[in-house]
Order: C-alpha cells, then structure tokens, then sequence
C-alpha cells in the first residue's frame, strides 16, 4: 500500500483529504440504505450492500485505493446503464478518482497500517 503513494497528506491537505473520503462515502452508504428498505431483489440488494460496505471502507480510510476505484468502476457503470440525468453518478465517480489518485491521507486506518514508520538506531558505541 505504502507504494501507491510518496506520502500520506498530513495537516490541512490531510483535512481535505478526509472531507473527500467522508463525502464520497455517505454518498454511496444513504442512496444505498433507502434502497434495502424497500425489500429488493437479490441482486439489486447485494450490490447495494457492497456499495454501502465500500462507502464505509472508504470513510475508515482502509484500502482506500482499491475501494475508490472500485467506486470509480460502479459510478461509470451506473452512468452507462441508466436513462436520465447522470450528474450525481459523473460527481462520484470524479470523487474516486481523486481519492484513488490522491490516496487516503493521514487520517486514515491506510496510513496507521501501511505510513512510514520511523526507527531510530542507536549509534553510541559505549552503551551502558
């Protein structure tokens, strides 16, 4: 994971990053929500509960990568196979692309698990 990215964003791109991931991720989960109360089919209801764990998993932050362009993938198909105003599902799919791109940001379970991680060496000779 650590080498998808030079680092993870600490500080205010860290915050932006963060705002992305939790707006993208409510995205999917509250569409996805309203539509397995309504008793779907199968199909429809187990794409939904992946869209929603997505959503999830990309408001943690872990495995962001995978899960923003598995995002990414799901919105263009949305746009290719609906009829109507395509303009949230472009939004989204934008959104992971970004995130994709961009990674997770400190923030993140991504950068506690896979972050730099730093280790001192001591280099004294005489140790006591």
């Amino acid at each position: 994971m650590q080498r998808l990215f030079s680092t993870f964003a600490r500080g205010w791109p860290g915050v932006g990053l963060l705002l992305l991931r939790v707006a993208a991720g409510s995205s999917l989960i509250a569409p996805s929500i309203l539509v397995l109360r309504n008793t779907p089919t199968f199909g429809t209801g187990f794409f939904q509960l992946f869209i929603a764990t997505a959503g999830l998993l990309l408001i943690t932050g872990l495995w962001t990568p995978v899960v923003a362009t598995l995002m990414a993938l799901a919105e263009l198909w949305r746009i290719i196979s609906r009829h109507g105003d395509p303009a949230s599902e472009i939004l989204l799919c934008t959104l992971a692309l970004a995130i994709a791109l961009l990674g997770p940001g400190a923030w993140s379970i991504d950068a506690r698990l896979f972050g730099w991680k730093r280790i001192e060496i001591d280099t004294r000779k005489n140790k006591q």
